[in-house]
């Protein structure tokens, strides 16, 4: 559980446990708010006559055309009576929030949640084409926030107001509290107005009320959220510092949606200890089941990010494998050379290869024969082909590479010269004395073809 919500519980439980001493009583609606209809309430217990009642419209309006026809409901209590009953000019479906006070200040007998108002077949204390407003606007800086523990300035016109405006925070649920007043000063395109340090704990939903002499919430409402703000600053709150508390709201039982369900609401000291416990328990659970999943999903992720790390060993192979020959024994085993039989035709460019290679060097004086014909060798077919020339003598036609007639070869000697110089003694004396002549069988080119 995080330490935030830790402090929340705590919170809660410290104003559940000394909530009978800040506050003697309690009060109830004794009567379903409904649309149009009476709306009656009750205190129990010894407060400080006389009470009063503030009913704020929280939410949007249900009427088409976004048509606002609620006004802030300021009712007193008559004399020391702990009894009242008003008109409630709500339409069907929409919410409300009320808060009761007496001689101590205000919110002391505690608010309630955002009440529903039922459905009636009266629906004549209100114009559903008419927009009302409040007596004078307010306005707050920085616009539309507000942030705990960071200065807010609360401003309005003085020509619009009667008396010194006064404001009041409210927290649907929890506590309520009169804003305190700050040195009144002017400031250009702000009007007049004091600053103000909110010590409300950032998260909670906070109504800001304003009135004059007029009366509590002559000046309409605003509804915020408490922020964090970037630069997060708690120095301000204490342990009393108002909140949203997860204790039972004021006003015993009544609506909070349009289908009727009620709250649970405080009449005296009673609470749900039940559902105060399961929800714990629940919440204990669900903790517990988050943190296993999150342990779960962190060990499925480090362990593919490892499988993705290990180096790929083509050689060796995966080491997981229980094979008893080493990898390496595949890929670096010696293998003779095998050599494929000579072909008639791989032996005929041998011959020719021999060929060429004498005839070549015979050009640079290593032989004193000549060339008997002019050959011409053909790169793509890998055979030579002949043109008109003399070989032994006799002219072959070009188209004689077309008969059937077999390769043309001549007879080659090949003989060592000694043109550099005598030879050395281990030569001769490893010698005959004489140069060796190498024969090659006859090519019989000079065969005629019979006819």
């Amino acid at each position: 559980m995080s330490r935030r919500s830790l402090a929340a519980l705590e919170l809660a439980f410290y104003f559940f446990l000394y909530s009978p001493l800040v506050s003697s009583y309690t009060w109830s609606f004794t009567s379903t708010p409904q649309q149009c209809a009476n709306l009656s309430l009750q205190i129990t217990g010894s407060g400080s006559p006389p009470y009063n009642i503030l009913i704020i419209p929280y939410g949007p309006t249900p009427l088409p055309n976004n048509t606002e026809v609620r006004t802030m409901v300021y009712q007193p209590f008559s004399g020391d009576s702990t009894s009242t009953s008003f008109q409630l000019k709500f339409p069907a479906t929409s919410q409300f929030v009320a808060v009761v006070s007496d001689s101590t200040g205000f919110g002391s007998g505690g608010t309630s949640v955002a009440a529903s108002v039922m459905s009636s077949s009266d629906s004549s204390c209100f114009n559903p084409n008419q927009t009302v407003a409040p007596d004078f606007p307010f306005n707050i800086y920085p616009t539309n926030q507000v942030v705990q523990c960071t200065a807010t300035r609360l401003w309005w016109n003085p020509d619009q107001v009667e008396g010194t405006p006064s404001f009041q925070g409210v927290i649907p649920g929890g506590q309520s509290f009169s804003i305190p007043q700050g040195t009144i000063t002017q400031v250009s395109n702000e009007g007049t107005g004091f600053s103000w340090v909110p010590s409300v704990r950032e998260g909670s939903t906070l109504i800001v009320v304003a009135g004059d002499d007029r009366g509590l919430g002559s000046g309409g409402s605003g509804v915020y959220t408490v922020s964090q703000g970037i630069y997060p600053n708690s120095s301000c709150l204490t342990d009393t510092s108002p909140s949203s508390t997860l204790g039972s709201p004021a006003g015993g039982l009544y609506p909070t949606n349009a289908s009727g369900a009620e709250t649970t609401g405080t009449t005296g000291s009673k609470t749900n200890v039940g559902a105060i416990v399961g929800g714990v328990i629940g919440g204990l659970a669900a903790v517990v089941i988050l943190a296993l999943a999150g342990f779960y999903f962190i060990r499925r992720r480090t362990a593919t990010v490892e499988s993705k790390e290990r180096p790929v060993d083509l050689l060796h192979g995966d080491p997981d494998d229980q094979d008893p020959e080493p990898a390496e024994g595949h890929y670096y085993r010696p293998e003779p050379f095998l050599a494929t039989e000579p072909t008639d035709a791989s032996s005929a460019y041998a011959h020719e290869d021999a060929r060429s290679t004498v005839m070549s060097s015979s050009r640079y004086g290593t032989s004193d024969r000549r060339e008997s014909g002019v050959t011409s060798f053909d790169m793509r077919s890998a055979t030579p082909d002949y043109e008109m020339g003399m070989v032994g003598g006799t002219t072959i036609p070009s188209g004689s590479r077309k008969s059937g007639m077999p390769r043309v070869l001549r007879p080659v000697n090949i003989i060592q010269h000694d043109d550099g110089g005598a030879a050395s003694e281990a030569a001769e004396g490893e010698g005959e004395g004489e140069p060796e002549t190498v024969e090659l069988p006859p090519a019989y080119t000079n065969i005629q073809k019979t006819t």
